[in-house]
This record gives structure tokens, C-alpha cells and sequence, in this order.
């Protein structure tokens, strides 16, 4: 587990990484210019490599970044994380990391990346469960030359009930006596679905950071974990499913009705967090990149410095009954943003959670419920069961919320406090880091 106050206050950033690196990652073809926080004039820097069409976001309303306006742009500038988003020719892009005059300016240039919702989909839940009792019935019979019936699985330690949901149980949230009140959490996924019951008479804010789109949930992925983090105390049927059930929504649309988006959707979704002044982000999504991106490097300490914890999904790119155990991907990997694992109703690791990947910052930071986790899907559909660090990961963005009334704490002290409280576990830190996050009673 990585501790953030563990590092200097100095920024700390990886230099210019070459596309090499990001060798069969999906890219759009733009770059990722991070710059220093003492830089003098970002335009200035931009328009010395010929890139004069810039778009700042503190140009738009609200300090709300119109995708639609800024698309010409040959760069968009996200002031509040000091993080542009370039168009650029080779030449330009060489320019932005050997020019004199903005050798001191910027930090890092890096291919834009695509990202994706992160479920263990239906076809997951069947494999995993094939394997399981395949591997049950190994051990039990020997090399695989048992009977070929398994015996029936043990009773899990969590179910959901009339009241509550099993992951609910699970972090304590249901004898809580914090609600979130008062603070305020970002969503950045597929967008929401404000028409549905469960959420009336709530303060929610969305936008859509995704071009030709509107912030409604095509998809679903966001609806469901915006439930989970911040549904209602008292849904219009079914057992409690939302942990932060007072706390303020923002759903920030930065993943298309496809389930996928590029870096400067979630980056403007972030920047617009930051100025919207949330003292939580919840990202459910990711790329399966070793390389830490050094703008979420940039993004989750610049958040931090500014009071906002960024809670981000490990990833499901484990298949662990095959021996293959993943790894945390992109932007959870970067040192200041929290990663969350997935569990089982055992509060076993999930068989699709990734592991720990061994380079600074690419650690498990926490672990949550992330197995047949139910919660509110867009209308009329109303509820559904999914499963991934996805699911976990809202679940620790709602526990956070609970932490941040019950506490006052932000940014850094908050992280700490989460993590101190933590459930410890018998799996191994690579896996589930500091253990399972439990609500404040």
C-alpha cells in the first residue's frame, strides 16, 4: 500500500515517456502534455510548438469544458490539473519535450489513451463458476480424476436480505449513523439515469463530457455505480443498495453509451470535479496498461493537494483459477490514486481482481464488495446484478463519503483514515492492500 503522505511535497512526476512504452495500448492518436505547477503560461508554451488554437477551460462557463466547443482546438488546457489534451504533428510534439523554452515548463508527454467500464460480464460469472467447481472438485478428488461432482459449496459469510445488500453488510454501512451529508461525490463513468425513483428529491449534477452525447446512462455501468455509492436509504423496492445515501451527486459522463472513453473526457470530468469543489472521485474504469500514466500521476496529486480523493477501479484482467493474476492497469496504478480490489460474499479476492503490480505506485490500496453486487439500473430496467472492481470501487467511494462527514477530513487525511480502518484480511496485501474498508460506526 502506498501512503501519500509518504512523499515530498515537490511534484515528483515521471519525465517524457516515449509511445514505445504503451506498446498495444488503444491510443487515439492525440498527446497528454503535463506541466509543471510553477509553469509560467501553458498557451505560451503550447503556441512556441506552433499549437496556437488552445482551449483553457477556465474560459467556459463554470469552468465546465464544452467538448463540443473544443473539439477544433488544437489543445485543451485543463487549468485546475495543469494537463493539456494536444493535437499535434511529430515535430511539435518533439518541440514540446527538447525546446529550451519549455524544458522547465513540461513535465511529462504522453500518447492519450482509451479507457473502459470495467465488469466481470455475464460470460465471466458462468466461467468463473465452471472453474471453480472444477478446481473444488481437483482438490477434493485428486488431479482431476475425481467423481466429477464437486461437493456443494459452503455458505457464504454475506447474503443479500429483505434489507440490505450483502455488500452493505459487508462495510458496516447499515449501522452506520453517518450518511454523507454534506459531502459531495463525483461519479465519472457512463453518465446517470436521473429519471429513476430511487433517486428523487436528491441533489444530483450531471454533465457529459463525451461529444454528440448528453449526460444520460446509455449504458448502465454508471447508473449502477452511482447507486452503490450513493443510493437511497430507503429504495422504492428491494433491500438498501447505496452506501452514501445523503451525500451530494455529481455524474460526470466520461465513458460513451459504448462503455468507452479517452483520457481527455476523464480528464475534463476530473477538472470540472476539482472546480465543482467534490471532496470524492469515484472512477470504474481503466485501461489494462502496465505503464503508469503520468497524467493521473499529475491528476490524483493535484487532486489530493487540493483536498479530493480519487478512488479508481484495479482492474479485472486476473484469471486467477488459471494461475494468471493481473495487474493493477491505468489510472489506479499512479501512487496518488487509490486502488480498490474486488471480494466475494467469502471476503475471498475475486477471481477476476487484479494483483498488486510490482513498480512504485502500482499497488492495491483497499479492497471491497465487487461480486453479484445489485444496485440501480437505468429505467425501466430499475435493478441489476454485476460483478467486477467496478462494483468495489464505489463501494470504498461511499465508505470514503461516510470517513469525510464523520471526520472533516479530506484529501491525504482521509486516505490515511480510510486505510487505517480497514478490516484486515487473510489474503495477501498484493491482493487486497490494506484489507476491507468499514464504515465509521
Amino acid at each position: 500500500m502506498i501512503d501519500p503522505n509518504s512523499f515530498p511535497p515537490s511534484e515528483n512526476l515521471p519525465g517524457p515517456v516515449p509511445a514505445a512504452d504503451y506498446s498495444g495500448a488503444e491510443t487515439t492518436g492525440r498527446f497528454i502534455v503535463v506541466f509543471a505547477r510553477d509553469a509560467a503560461s501553458p498557451s505560451s508554451v503550447l503556441e512556441s510548438a506552433g499549437l496556437s488554437n488552445v482551449a483553457d477551460s477556465r474560459d467556459f462557463g463554470d469552468r465546465e469544458v464544452d467538448v463540443s466547443e473544443s473539439s477544433g482546438a488544437d489543445a485543451t488546457y485543463f487549468s485546475s490539473l495543469g494537463i493539456a489534451v494536444v493535437s499535434a504533428a511529430p515535430e511539435q510534439i518533439g518541440a514540446l519535450q527538447t525546446t529550451e523554452a519549455v524544458e522547465n515548463a513540461v513535465l511529462s508527454v504522453s500518447p492519450e489513451l482509451i479507457h473502459h467500464v470495467l465488469p466481470a460480464g455475464p460470460t465471466e460469472y458462468v466461467r468463473g463458476y465452471r472453474d471453480a467447481v472444477l478446481d473444488l472438485d481437483t482438490r477434493l478428488n485428486g488431479n482431476g480424476q475425481g467423481t466429477g461432482v464437486a461437493a456443494p459449496p459452503t455458505v457464504p459469510i454475506f447474503q443479500d436480505t429483505d434489507q440490505f445488500t450483502w455488500g452493505l453488510q459487508a462495510v458496516q454501512a447499515q449501522s452506520s449513523q453517518y450518511s454523507g451529508r454534506g459531502v459531495k461525490v463525483a461519479v465519472l463513468d457512463t453518465g446517470f439515469d436521473a429519471t429513476h425513483p430511487d433517486f428523487a428529491g436528491r441533489n444530483i449534477t450531471t454533465r457529459s463530457f463525451v461529444q454528440g452525447e448528453g449526460p444520460e446512462d446509455g449504458h448502465g455501468h454508471g447508473t449502477h455505480c452511482i447507486g452503490t455509492s450513493c443510493g437511497s436509504k430507503s429504495p422504492s423496492t428491494g433491500p438498501r443498495y447505496g452506501v452514501a445515501y445523503e451525500a451530494d451527486i455529481f455524474a460526470g459522463k466520461v465513458l460513451g453509451n459504448s462503455g468507452s472513453g479517452s483520457d481527455a473526457g476523464i480528464l475534463a470530468g476530473i477538472d470540472w470535479a476539482l472546480s465543482s469543489g467534490c471532496h470524492i472521485i469515484s472512477m470504474s474504469l481503466g485501461a489494462d496498461v502496465r505503464q503508469i500514466h503520468p497524467p493521473y500521476v499529475a491528476a490524483g496529486k493535484r487532486a489530493l493537494d487540493a483536498g479530493t480523493l480519487i478512488i479508481a477501479a484495479a482492474g479485472n484482467n486476473a484469471r486467477r483459477l488459471q494461475g494468471n493474476f493481473g495487474f493493477v492497469g491505468t489510472p489506479a496504478n499512479s501512487p496518488f490514486i487509490m486502488a480498490v480490489g474486488a471480494l466475494d460474499h467469502q471476503l475471498d479476492v475475486a477471481f477476476f481482481s487484479a494483483r498488486t503490480l510490482p513498480v512504485r505506485g502500482g499497488q492495491v490500496d483497499v479492497a471491497g464488495p465487487g461480486w453479484q453486487v445489485y444496485s440501480s439500473w437505468p429505467m425501466p430496467t430499475r435493478y441489476r446484478t454485476i460483478s467486477g472492481t467496478s462494483m468495489a470501487t464505489p463501494h470504498a467511494a461511499g465508505v470514503a463519503a461516510l470517513w469525510a462527514q464523520a471526520t472533516g477530513f479530506r484529501g491525504r487525511e482521509l486516505w490515511s483514515s480510510l486505510v487505517q480502518d480497514c478490516d484486515r484480511l487473510i489474503a495477501p496485501s498484493l491482493d487486497v492492500g490494506s484489507g476491507l474498508v468499514i464504515a465509521p460506526v
